[in-house]
């Protein structure tokens, strides 16, 4: 169903704003108290139909960004378990915006404390048993109140104090812990995220609203077409159902009794209606099932804008499209998964239209849009996605009403209008590129008890020929060794009823083939939907990856992955080490 509020122009927009007059006065009383007296609900509440507002912009000077960010939880009266980031003056997940080459110091203090006063559970490493001598570096201490942050996209190497999530660990009240380093000079512009990735706990922390945009500038030297253009930020998250026992939307058809799976979400039931396993909000405005009132936006009429939106979304996927008149409008794609679609060296169009796009959970779109002409609205919705006999709902729904409105307030950023050329990959085009070898994996689940087919499951990515086990992040044995300055094939099956998203750090590849055809599309990116087994046909479906390991900062162990947070936390996740082809001889230095 996509519901849309009945108050509208002129009289709803200047509710909208003095609402949100009144929110940044009570938000700057918190702001003004110190950090010791702010309360436990330290991130404000949005209101369902809110206005969209954008996060704070940090921006790096003289090539280098400086933030202190301290990680909160604590519950709201629905019992949600809420997960923010703030800085020093509270700011909510802030924009880091960077040019390749700037130098990111990022000092995170871990404020999390036990939800309801449970003891946490989790993997235990403590080198000497005692907490107070722990080292954030290597003890991998794993419980609910644990964290450490993923630079979800970035090349950069995975190093204690850079992008290493499977032994850094921070605790509550040990002092921030720094993470630096530097944006490659090649990086390409674009949207990228962070988010914690503590094994076990990820889906609570991301779920619970634990995640912010970084920005790598430049994209209009990339792609001329955006040049000048006036950008926002949209972060879409997911969430526990607001209403979970409200009764359906009566606009709805009626639909057979509602199945509920092992974690207690709503499956997929394959109508494109129905309560959905997840709630959605669009820059922490809600847009609660069953009614989804849409967040609104406001743009100048016919005015065209640049749209950075990340799914940062724990289990859901997204298929956004862009209706005037319930008819899609043109969505300008120019980059994905933070990489603008001319990076492969090749001439070509910058600019790829399309009517809508599927976005998994962790992937970015980043398009052109043109806003509705005078007193018309645009919607802003995601299409029902097909995850699965097993997979969890996600129907139809609306997300934003764009308004059009002559005094819209400016976006908070604008691109530049440089041409300047950007640093050449260094490498040749990955499609051009000769692999040294073809690897198979395969998703798979099964009951963790067999004789309780109904109990919870346990999910695996296993490479072919090794007997499928859960992610044991005690063990450091990879599954899977590379050498660095090499490329191979990848061919990832799904062998389970349930749609997976395929994700894995330091590096992008390209897709070749999806489900046994080549794929026309030469774009990087870092996550990949992979189609679910029906149980008819006679192959399992497959994507064909070519996998880059040429860079130097792929010299590491790093993790591969499911992105739908509870299939990682439940085991479906395996370790790649990529070796250095000219070992130090001296292991001592």
């Amino acid at each position: 169903m996509l519901a849309v509020v009945t108050l509208s122009g002129a009289a709803r927009i200047a509710d909208l704003r003095a609402q949100d007059l009144r929110a940044q006065k009570v938000e700057a009383r918190v702001h003004r108290a110190s950090s010791a007296q702010m309360p436990r609900n330290t991130c404000p509440v949005r209101t369902p139909g809110g206005a969209v507002g954008e996060p704070e912009d940090l921006r790096s000077v003289n090539g280098g960004l400086t933030v202190d960010l301290t990680l909160h939880n604590y519950k709201e009266a629905d019992g949600w378990s809420r997960y923010c980031y703030t800085t020093q003056d509270g700011k909510e997940s802030p924009n880091l915006r960077l040019n390749p080459g700037d130098l990111l110091i990022l000092n995170l203090r871990n404020d999390l404390t036990e939800p309801n006063g449970v003891a946490s559970a989790g993997n235990h490493h403590l080198h000497d048993g005692h907490k107070k001598q722990h080292d954030p570096c290597t003890a991998s201490l794993m419980t609910s109140t644990s964290t450490n942050l993923h630079f979800h996209g970035l090349t950069i190497p995975s190093a204690c104090h850079q992008d290493e999530v499977l032994r850094t660990s921070i605790q509550p009240q040990e002092k921030p812990f720094q993470y630096r380093f530097r944006i490659p000079a090649n990086e390409p512009p674009g949207l990228y995220w962070y988010h914690p990735h503590i094994h076990g706990f990820s889906k609570a922390q991301v779920l619970g609203g634990a995640s912010g945009a970084i920005v790598v500038e430049g994209i209009e030297r990339a792609v001329k077409e955006v040049a000048g253009l006036p950008e926002r930020v949209l972060v879409i998250r997911d969430r526990d159902l607001l209403h979970p026992d409200a009764p359906p939307a009566k606009s709805e058809p009626k639909l057979p009794p509602m199945l509920i799976d092992r974690d207690g979400d709503a499956v997929n039931n394959g109508t494109g209606f129905g309560k959905p396993a997840k709630d959605l909000s669009i820059n922490f405005v809600p847009i609660p099932w069953p009614d989804y009132p849409p967040a609104v936006m406001e743009m100048k009429p016919g005015e065209r804008q640049l749209w950075r939106v990340l799914n940062a979304s724990a289990l859901t996927y997204l298929n956004l499209e862009l209706l005037l008149n319930r008819k899609p409008q043109p969505l300008g794609l120019v980059a994905l998964d933070g990489v603008p679609l001319n990076r492969n060296g090749k001439p070509g169009a910058a600019v790829n239209w399309q009517t809508h796009l599927g976005v998994p959970p962790g992937g970015r779109v980043e398009f052109i849009v043109t806003g509705p002409s005078a007193k018309m609205e645009e919607l802003l919705v995601t299409r029902t996605v097909d995850t699965g006999p097993v997979g969890e709902n996600d129907p139809n729904r609306a997300i934003a009403r764009i308004v059009a409105s002559d005094d819209a307030p400016e976006p908070r950023s604008r691109l530049g209008n440089s041409t300047q050329p950007l640093v050449p990959p260094g490498v040749p085009w990955l499609g051009d590129a000769k692999p040294v070898r073809t690897r198979r994996l395969y998703f798979s689940e099964k009951p963790l008890d067999s004789a309780n087919p109904s109990g919870p499951t346990q999910f695996f990515i296993t490479t072919d020929g090794q007997e499928p086990s859960a992610f044991d992040p005690n063990s450091g044995i990879p599954n899977i060794v590379s050498e660095q300055g090499t490329v191979e094939d990848w061919i990832i099956e799904n062998r389970s009823n349930e749609l997976h998203t395929f994700h894995i750090h330091q590096l992008h590849f390209l897709l070749l083939d999806y489900l046994g055809r080549p794929a026309n599309e030469p774009y990087l990116r870092d996550t990949v939907n992979v189609p679910y087994y029906n149980g008819r046909t006679l192959v399992y479906p497959s994507v064909r990856l070519r996998m880059d390991f040429r860079d130097p900062a792929a010299i590491g162990t790093f993790v591969y992955h499911c992105h739908l947070l509870e299939h990682e936390d439940g085991g479906m996740m395996g370790l790649i080490r990529v070796e250095s082809p000219n070992p130090n001889p001296n292991p001592a230095q």
